[in-house]
């Protein structure tokens, strides 16, 4: 293919565009619709993905001993957990220093305080705080505890709970939750991208329509398929080509205004910064996306109406 039909192709696909008139601003919108709704889920992924990072770097496991526990077994416990390569830190909190602690936290609930008083002693319990090098090795940690339980000098087990089945059972369920949402909206993205292709499918009908004189010559000449297919494939990318533009331009200030909001309410993530940080990778999505549907739908149209 040289220039000329190049430049020829994109000047006629240009004015088919334009012929449309509302069909083409239509289609525009509803691509517009469809590729925001793409972005938009690129940006709600991020979000979930960094909530759950969140969460789980503030996962702990903690190994809560028996009242009966001597602290130089729970500290030999301490030492096998630091053997362990997937363990970063251990923390060890006394009995004593949970009680000060608790204390403080509920220094102006004087009912809890008084309960405490009543009871005479303290009734908390030593424990371990354990933080892995990765999230993912707290399960491995936790069967190394129930595989091998800490044992007093006399042979009995000093362990009274482990509270990582809770802490897991948070994380399983945000990320049964960010499952479910790229689902549902992979699922959204493709009726709306049908929606787009047929309303898309209708312009090129029309584009043809309008040109079927001119087809005609050019079949009477002898000019190539391409030749005369061209435009409309034209049509139709441009079409796509444009929705995305239109997102890209909205995002902005969309993405500045929840900037500060985004921060606020989900600890430190700025839709903004991820949007600015990357701006190729999104973009390159929503180009992509938007040059596919119009493709795509030009192809379909062109087989159905344009017979060569």
């Amino acid at each position: 293919m040289n220039w000329m039909i190049f430049k020829r192709m994109l000047s006629s696909g240009g004015k088919n565009f334009i012929r449309g008139g509302a069909v083409s601003v239509a289609t525009v919108l509803i691509m517009t619709v469809t590729l925001a709704i793409i972005g938009s889920l690129i940006f709600l992924s991020a979000l979930l993905s960094y909530t759950l990072g969140s969460i789980k770097e503030k996962v702990n496991v903690s190994v809560y001993f028996v009242t009966t526990a001597r602290e130089v077994d729970i500290l030999a416990v301490k030492d096998q957990l630091l053997k362990l390569p997937q363990v970063e830190s251990v923390a060890y909190t006394s009995a004593d220093d949970a009680l000060v602690v608790f204390r403080e936290k509920h220094a102006n609930d004087q009912l809890t305080l008084q309960a405490l008083d009543e009871i005479g002693s303290n009734p908390l319990d030593a424990s371990l705080e354990v933080r892995a090098k990765d999230p993912s090795e707290y399960e491995s940690i936790v069967r190394f505890l129930e595989a091998s339980p800490a044992l007093s000098s006399s042979g009995t087990s000093i362990v009274d709970r482990i509270n990582y089945a809770q802490n897991k059972e948070v994380i399983d369920r945000l990320s049964l939750a960010i499952k479910a949402t790229q689902e549902i909206g992979f699922a959204i993205v493709i009726l709306f991208a049908i929606a787009s292709i047929l309303i898309a499918f209708a312009t090129i009908r029309l584009a043809i329509y309008t040109a079927k004189d001119e087809i005609a010559v050019m079949r009477l000449v002898g000019a190539s398929n391409p030749y005369i297919q061209g435009p409309f494939i034209v049509t139709g990318i441009i079409t796509g080509v444009l929705a995305a533009i239109l997102v890209l331009l909205l995002l902005w200030p969309a993405t500045w205004y929840a900037g500060m909001k985004t921060t606020i309410w989900f600890g430190g993530f700025n839709v903004a910064s991820y949007y600015l940080n990357n701006f190729t990778f999104i973009s390159s999505i929503i180009l992509f996306s938007g040059f596919a549907l119009g493709a795509v739908a030009s192809i379909f149209a062109i087989r159905r109406y344009l017979k060569i």
